[in-house]
Formats: structure tokens, C-alpha cells, sequence
């Protein structure tokens, strides 16, 4: 399953919750945050808040025992380290954090499952401070996407995954996530490439809405046990199709291919 990439955004995709609202609901800062959510934008006002909480004397070590308790569904876990054994590209393109992801993924085990997390950064300061930067310098200069927040285009982050992928050979992706940013990367995917978004969550309305604009497959899904079944399934239709036309290369000329497989699906995956 070389030939696979599965891109995943990270709150309410891979964990159900928002990191940042677990953070800020973790250590009662959210009237603060409420209070202030107008002024800033949204990475920026989350380094406020951490520093808000550090203040108050949490230690960065609290930070991360308040993220161990996020949980995942047991689903999710199983069918990322199933795809992750079977040979798919795992990624993750967020609006999170390093700090938040790698805490909670090395939690469940699952951190090594991923060849690479695309999020905002995060850093100790000189004074033992956590803190967090914009992906973009957005105050140096715009990324040009009026649909993602300005320090995060996840749109160029997956032109940048596919064309570091290209190299190895044909690739196909499948992109799951919920919130408008995942739109961006939608748009970006190919015929033979699958969109998997959260129903009833931005993303998802955004494709009712523009359904033209996405050339990829779409699956919807509604919770974690249903996104582990549908991408379960894709995995496994990828594979069939792949076996099906290296069989079909070594029998016949090129001419005569067929482009699908009338195999059925099975639980190989």
C-alpha cells in the first residue's frame, strides 16, 4: 500500500474533541478566551492563553498531563495503525499545535504512525515559557487563501505533500477532516483521489454548497466508528484496484486495460 497517502486533519477528525478548547476548558481560562476571541486570530490568541495558564502556575508538564486525558475513539486507533502496518503514508495537516498532536498521538501510541505532522509550531521560550508560532508569518506577508486562517494555507501544505510524494511514483490520496480549512485541501485532490468529510460539520456543508469545485470521490462520514469503517473500505478498494491492474499490465497490452476492478471488496485491509 506504498501507493496510498492518507492525510488527516487532527480536532474532531482523529480526536473528537478541540484541542485548544481542552486546554482552555481544562484549566478555566475560557471566559478569558470568549472575552478575547474577537481581537485576535486564532493561533495567536491560543499562545495568549497558554501563557494565560503558565501564569497561574501550571508548568508545562500540566499541560500535557491535561492533554493525555484527551480520548480517541477506539475505532480511529485500530484503522490508523492498521493502515500504518499495511504500508499507507500517514500525515497530518492541523491547526493545532506540535506540542498538542505529538502529546496526545505518543499517548495513544500512535505518534510513529505518521511520516510527518504539518501544524503551527511550538517552543520553549527563554524564560521555560511554552509558546506557539503561526505556520505563516502572516504579519511578513500573506499566504492568498481567503479560505483558510492567515497563518495556515492547509490548501499549498497538500500541493507540497503531493509534489514531495510525486517523485516515488503515482500516488492516491485520501483527505479526511471537518472544518472549512479542509475545503482547500479538497480542492486540490484528483479523479482517482478520495475526499473523506465530517457530515454536518463546515467542510462538509461547503461541498453541498460547491459541489463542482471537488474533482475527488466523496465519503462522508458521522463519527469514529463510521470513519474507521469507510476508510477501511477505501483502503481495501485502492488495494483491489492496484493488484487487479499489475495483474492486468503482466496479461495484456496497455491498449486493453481495464480502468476499474469488478472485483468485490474484502476485509484484506
Amino acid at each position: 500500500m506504498a501507493g496510498v497517502v492518507l492525510v488527516f486533519d487532527f480536532d474532531k477528525t482523529i480526536i473528537e474533541c478541540d484541542s485548544d478548547d481542552w486546554v482552555v476548558e481544562g484549566f478555566g481560562v475560557s471566559e478569558l478566551f470568549t472575552q478575547l476571541r474577537p481581537t485576535f486570530p486564532l493561533n495567536t490568541l491560543m499562545d495568549r492563553m497558554i501563557m494565560e495558564v503558565q501564569s497561574r502556575g501550571n508548568s508545562t508538564a500540566d499541560i500535557a498531563a491535561c492533554l493525555r486525558r484527551v480520548p480517541l475513539h477506539p475505532r480511529i486507533v485500530s484503522v490508523i495503525k492498521a493502515a500504518h502496518a499495511s504500508g499507507c503514508d500517514l500525515r497530518i495537516i492541523s491547526d493545532a499545535n506540535v506540542f498538542f498532536i505529538e502529546t496526545i498521538l505518543k499517548n495513544h501510541g500512535l505518534l510513529d504512525c505518521f511520516s510527518e505532522i504539518n501544524t503551527n509550531p511550538s517552543y520553549v521560550d527563554g524564560e521555560g515559557r511554552l509558546r506557539i508560532s503561526p505556520y505563516h508569518d502572516f504579519e511578513s506577508s500573506s499566504h492568498g487563501c481567503n479560505i483558510c486562517p492567515p497563518n495556515m494555507c492547509k490548501g499549498l501544505i497538500m500541493e507540497r505533500v503531493q509534489a514531495s510524494v510525486s517523485a516515488t511514483g503515482k500516488k492516491r490520496f485520501i483527505y479526511l477532516g471537518d472544518g472549512t480549512a479542509d475545503f482547500c485541501p479538497g480542492l486540490k485532490l484528483g479523479e482517482d483521489d478520495f475526499l473523506m468529510p465530517r457530515k454536518n460539520f463546515p467542510v462538509w456543508e461547503l461541498i453541498c454548497s460547491n459541489p463542482k469545485l471537488i474533482r475527488a470521490n466523496i465519503h462522508e462520514w458521522n463519527d469514529g466508528e463510521e470513519l474507521g469503517d469507510v476508510l477501511s473500505r477505501l483502503v481495501n478498494k485502492i488495494s483491489i484496484e492496484e493488484n487487479y491492474a499489475v495483474g492486468v499490465d503482466q496479461m495484456v497490452p496497455v491498449h486493453c486495460k481495464f480502468k476499474t476492478s469488478s472485483v468485490p471488496a474484502h476485509a484484506a485491509f
